[in-house]
């Protein structure tokens, strides 16, 4: 029976952080958000922005739709590792071009921490999965949720990054709860670093929101 409840509570927990995910990005990329407002001065129509933003989200929509079916999946610390290890690779790759590219020292900055923050967790997870998962994969397989910034630069690129890096922060947020609400970790340390990811990912994605506000 506390098997059966516990079950069931993480259940209703998952599915309640894919339901605030889901609407909160189809709220983000909505026309509807953007409705009677300028960018940089110059008024667009709700078609316009529509036609834009189904553009430039759908490629990663997809994406980010296996990733949260690859999530769904995760049963064990070995699982939420091996997933989170390419999520994060891919995120540092994306933050060095806006390192390189943007005008603002601020993103800058930002693309830098990311860089630093999450090459650590990636070499931490690596060592723990060497150390107690031997004869196991390191990365599982992965399905890219950021788009192509070729010929991106200043504030383009600062926008479409951060239209991106919302949504895949979300993701490794709604992995890290997943592990934590399951009581899937069998070690603290994983436990720890799980906990760690989503609190500073929440932050950023708060952060990031305000930026995009801005931009």
């Amino acid at each position: 029976m506390k098997n059966t409840a516990k079950t069931i509570l993480i259940s209703v927990a998952t599915t309640l952080i894919v339901v605030a995910i889901v609407f909160y990005t189809a709220w983000w990329f909505s026309p509807m958000r953007g409705m009677g407002f300028g960018v940089r001065g110059n008024s667009i129509s709700a078609g316009e922005r529509a036609a834009d933003e189904t553009d430039r989200f759908s490629p990663m929509g997809r994406g980010m739709m296996n990733e949260m079916r690859m999530m769904a999946d995760i049963d064990s610390e070995y699982e939420y590792m091996s997933s989170m290890i390419p999520h994060h690779e891919e995120a540092v790759a994306k933050a060095r071009i806006l390192r390189d590219r943007t005008d603002r020292a601020e993103m800058g900055e930002f693309a830098q921490s990311i860089i630093d923050v999450q090459n650590r967790e990636i070499q931490q997870m690596e060592e723990l999965l060497a150390r107690w998962y031997p004869e196991r994969p390191v990365r599982a397989d992965y399905q890219p949720m950021m788009g192509n910034y070729s010929g991106m630069s200043g504030n383009e690129l600062d926008v479409a990054f951060l239209q991106d890096m919302i949504p895949h922060h979300m993701a490794a947020v709604m992995m890290s709860q997943q592990l934590l609400v399951g009581g899937l970790a069998e070690h603290d340390e994983v436990t720890e670093l799980a906990r760690d990811i989503r609190d500073a990912q929440l932050r950023e994605i708060r952060q990031m929101s305000d930026w995009l506000e801005d931009y």
